[in-house]
């Protein structure tokens, strides 16, 4: 009977609960996803929690060592930079800068990449073919580098990163989406479906959407690791955030006139977009290995 019962019980469960069960399954799936939900709370709170205020120099407190040096000081965490800035606050408050502006670029790419994406994935003939090979030429360049193109067109800093990058990640939504939608369509429940009378709205909405959402939320994991590292690096090129921004990537550029004598200046910002890509992923394989069997 308890046999039974649990085999009952499994039958009934929701895909969305098996898709937490199986998520649930994997330690460094769940360690990276509270390791991302720390870093949502630190976009939101962080600034509340920084001791200094980011651009705050302190002549006297120039290139000190983190705490745990014996030079260092417990008021400064993880010591200052060469304008005698805390490291900890900076750190804190770009986590906005960093992570913050990729989740809303990503997100941004992911509504404009659904709509033309579904909408091409649903057409046939000459219109999908030529929208397939005009991707396939935007694809084919790296989403840095395109970033770089729109950046050196459009001038360094922040807002023109926001659009350097969306541009950069849009393709790649529009791909993913435009090929799973198409490939959803040559499947038998789909003629059923044309058969039974089922109009091309509701073939899209009901039949299709619930097969390829998969795809959309695996490739929202990657291009959120993507959108960070192509941030980062633009303010390590000096082509995004400029200084005195509390940027990741900015900070490392800004540390770089005092790698020899100070290597904090640029190990800390630089294991902070570390710790966040790593948690990103570990999230996006626990998804990836958690929909498969769900999939199939």
């Amino acid at each position: 009977m308890p046999i039974k019962k649990l085999y009952q019980e499994e039958q009934m469960e929701s895909p969305l609960g098996q898709l937490w069960h199986a998520f649930a399954s994997n330690p460094f799936a769940v360690a990276g996803l509270w390791a991302v939900i720390f870093l949502l709370l630190l976009v939101v709170f962080g600034p509340l929690l920084a001791p200094f205020q980011p651009e705050m120099q302190n002549p006297d407190a120039i290139l000190l060592p983190p705490s745990w040096d014996q030079a260092g000081h417990v008021s400064h965490f993880l010591g200052t930079d060469d304008l005698g800035r805390d490291l900890f606050s900076r750190i804190l408050h770009g986590v906005r800068l960093t992570f913050g502006m990729s989740l809303i670029v990503v997100i941004c790419a992911l509504v404009v990449g659904f709509i033309i994406g579904s909408l091409s994935g649903m057409m046939r003939g000459l219109k999908s073919s030529i929208l397939g090979h005009l991707l396939d030429a935007l694809l084919s360049i790296p989403s840095l580098l395109l970033a770089i193109l729109v950046v050196a067109v459009t001038g360094p800093g922040l807002t023109n990163v926001f659009w350097a990058v969306g541009i950069a990640l849009t393709p790649q939504f529009v791909r993913a989406i435009h090929q799973a939608v198409h490939e959803e369509l040559q499947k038998e429940y789909v003629t059923a479906a044309k058969l039974d009378g089922a109009s091309q709205v509701q073939i899209f909405w009901y039949v299709i959407m619930p097969n390829v959402w998969d795809v959309v939320i695996i490739q929202t994991t990657i291009a959120i690791s993507v959108a960070i590292l192509d941030i980062a690096a633009l303010g390590f090129l000096n082509l995004g955030a400029q200084a005195p921004s509390s940027e990741w990537g900015s900070m490392i550029f800004q540390g770089l006139s005092s790698l020899l004598i100070a290597p904090w200046t640029i190990t800390i910002p630089g294991l902070a977009i570390l710790f966040t890509v790593l948690s990103i992923n570990l999230v996006g394989d626990g998804l990836r290995s958690a929909l498969a069997p769900i999939r199939n």
